[in-house]
């Protein structure tokens, strides 16, 4: 409706300003006046911004060609790459023989480590002198206090869940983990936010520096940390930290820089200092944005803590790393339970949490904590006193035999010879044989100058010359380290899953916002696809699908389609309802106002949802090498698990290229957005 409008009214603005020059200026020259004579600039401007896509389009075309003549086909030269096998190899080699000698290692990361390890070591050795019955009933009334007896009774069979599963002392110990990364994180993504939040050039320092570190897959995180630490807690806890304290950076920022100014100007109007207006005013009106802070570190602190499993942290992760390497889906099933219980009573009782934060306190609210302690000391003291600090062996329900008998009988029935509809190793096979291969092959037969065309094209499309520059340059990277190929072949599980991911994300997200009941449905199991860490994405892919690439597109596909179909409900949701009511009477279909007025309208939400469903996807993609998955994630297991780091670290940073390149290339800048809304 809104495009029909547009042109009635452009020639009577247009008309209007060229009269008023004439009226004000008669003894002007005619050409001074005409409208053709002062209109090219802006129609030209006009015209360059309405079609940018088409010209961009057809640029690229037409570089296309003369790049065929002139530059010819073949994969990333070998004179323009860089081996760093050699210097990498040098650099382990040195960090490895003066790791026990020299000053940096001995006065500086050596206590780093050392406080590391004794912190974890102190937190676990709590955790197990309160006993199996101490640390529920902490879970229990902390959840009662900040989230209510619903929550409360949660949190209790969550935690009496990982005992019956066999894993109390694997959770304690990813427990123990989570509580030292998480408190440093906050504390560093703390800092670094009230620098920011404070600081405008602080601000335009570090934004790029998180907007980077957010969109880099976890994996990426282990490999520096290895090489300086080595493998064991230290070096996962610090990858933990530092994966987790960007998001508290960003909403502490967020949080004072979005302080009211009328409370700040009246704080500053009755003499208060600085510091002052630090302590009573922004912290204070930043509340909640500092408690989502703390969910989001506490979420992605657990994720990272399970896939640091890889590098030593031990615990509920390592359970379901050496299940998987062997194939074990019921001990992974196993282990992955409690970690989905972990993620979700974290949440829920942060979450809970932050939505009460503000409220008036209740009357008794500190007889309510009282009578927490007291209970939580009386049951620690109970199990101590029986000897029962550890999950008695009588109460554990073996799991891992039943699932793993299940998952035989699926091999039996369900892989391959399913009547009509196959079985689902042959619907891995035929998306291997008929998706992911010819996209593959499609990728690798493309000179490599014609990808880097293409990329740049598309950035600039979406996004500015800046954006098009960085997008170019993270892809030239890859072909610099001499991972051409591995990048090509994980760019095409990433293509082939996001598209998947898009296409049902979107159906199922327009689908919601248009039925209120079917969205009802989908909140819980959104929430709790949500939170489940990206390792636990493996196991059940692994038990329908076997190994290969095909499972790890399936395991991507299902980690970020939560998220597609969240936004997608949202935006679509978000619609101005009287734009849909307009076109409803103008005698619209369903159809019609589906595609002609929702879908225009929802588009910033629907690129939201293309930029984070490709993040996501990557992020799985990448730990897809574990269960064959290849690529630069097989590089990068291989590299750990080998100690080969110069393999790893090649990997890792073109994982990190990888990712920038495919964020610039679909996250559309605030410069465009205006440019397409002024067209």
């Amino acid at each position: 409706m809104t495009a029909t409008a547009t042109p009635a009214t452009t020639p009577a603005a247009g008309a209007s300003a060229a009269d008023a020059p004439e009226s004000a200026h008669a003894p002007d020259s005619a050409a001074a006046t005409s409208p053709a004579a002062a209109a090219p600039s802006g129609s030209a401007r006009t015209f360059l911004a309405r079609h940018r896509s088409r010209l961009i389009a057809a640029g690229t075309a037409v570089l296309l060609l003369l790049g065929a003549f002139l530059l010819g086909g073949g994969t990333w030269p070998g004179r323009m790459a860089v081996d760093l096998s050699g210097p990498l190899g040098d650099t382990s080699d040195w960090i490895i023989d003066n790791r026990d000698s020299h000053p940096l290692f001995l006065h500086v990361l050596g206590h780093v480590s050392n406080a590391v390890v004794l912190s974890v070591r102190a937190v676990y050795l709590v955790l197990l002198a309160a006993g199996w019955a101490g640390v529920t009933a902490a879970a229990g009334v902390i959840a009662w206090r900040v989230a209510g007896v619903r929550l409360a009774l949660g949190s209790v069979a969550a935690f009496a869940a990982c005992g019956l599963l066999g894993m109390w002392v694997p959770t304690m110990q990813t427990l123990a983990l989570m509580v030292v990364a998480v408190a440093a994180s906050v504390l560093l993504g703390g800092l670094l936010g009230l620098a920011a939040g404070l600081s405008d050039r602080m601000h335009r320092v570090l934004r790029p520096v998180l907007d980077t570190m957010q969109v880099l897959p976890a994996f990426a995180y282990l490999l520096p940390v290895v090489l300086v630490f080595g493998i064991g807690v230290p070096a996962a806890v610090l990858a933990t930290v530092v994966y987790a304290a960007p998001p508290m950076a960003r909403l502490t920022a967020l949080g004072l820089r979005g302080a009211d100014a009328g409370v700040m100007e009246a704080a500053a109007s009755l003499g208060a200092t600085a510091r002052q207006r630090l302590l009573t005013a922004r912290l204070p009106l930043a509340r909640k944005e500092l408690l989502l802070g703390l969910n989001q570190s506490i979420m992605m602190a657990l994720s990272m803590a399970v896939i640091a499993s890889v590098i030593g942290a031990g615990g509920l992760g390592d359970r379901v790393y050496q299940a998987l390497a062997s194939v074990d889906v019921g001990a992974a099933l196993a282990a992955g339970v409690p970690i989905v219980l972990l993620a979700v009573v974290l949440d829920r009782v942060t979450a809970a949490a932050g939505a009460r934060l503000g409220d008036a306190p209740a009357r008794g609210a500190r007889l309510g904590w009282a009578i927490a302690a007291a209970v939580t000391a009386a049951a620690a003291l109970a199990g101590r006193f029986t000897g029962r600090l550890g999950w008695p062996d009588a109460w554990t329900l073996d799991v891992a035999e039943p699932v793993n008998r299940a998952v035989d009988w699926m091999t039996a029935h369900l892989y391959t010879g399913v009547p009509v509809i196959g079985g689902t190793a042959d619907w891995a096979a035929h998306f291997t044989t008929w998706v992911l291969d010819p996209v593959r092959s499609g990728l690798t037969w493309l000179p490599w100058w014609a990808v880097l065309l293409l990329v740049g094209a598309l950035a600039l499309i979406i996004g500015t010359w800046r954006t098009a520059a960085t997008a170019v340059l993270a892809m030239a990277g890859i072909g610099v380290l001499g991972v051409w190929e591995p990048a090509l072949d994980t760019l095409s599980q990433v293509l082939a899953a996001v598209a998947v991911t898009l296409v049902i994300g979107f159906a199922t997200g327009i689908a919601a916002a248009r039925s209120a009941r079917l969205n009802r449905a989908l909140r819980p199991v959104l929430d709790v696809f949500q939170t489940m860490p990206q390792f636990v994405y493996l196991i059940p892919v692994v038990a329908l699908f076997g190994v290969g690439r095909a499972p790890a597109v399936a395991a991507a596909v299902v980690y970020a389609l939560p998220a597609v179909v969240r936004i997608t409900a949202q935006g679509m949701a978000a619609v101005d309802p009287a734009a849909v009511e307009a076109a409803r009477s103008l005698g619209a279909t369903g159809r019609q106002q589906l595609l002609q007025v929702q879908l225009p309208l929802a588009r910033p939400a629907l690129l939201l949802a293309v930029n984070q469903g490709v993040v996501l996807v990557l992020a799985v993609v990448v730990i897809g090498g574990l269960v064959g998955g290849g690529a630069l994630g097989y590089d990068v297991v291989f590299g750990l698990a080998q100690g080969d780091l110069a393999t790893g670290l090649v990997a890792g940073a073109a994982i990190v290229c990888l990712g920038l390149m495919l964020d610039r290339v679909t996250q559309p800048t605030e410069r465009r957005a205006t440019a397409g809304k002024g067209a």
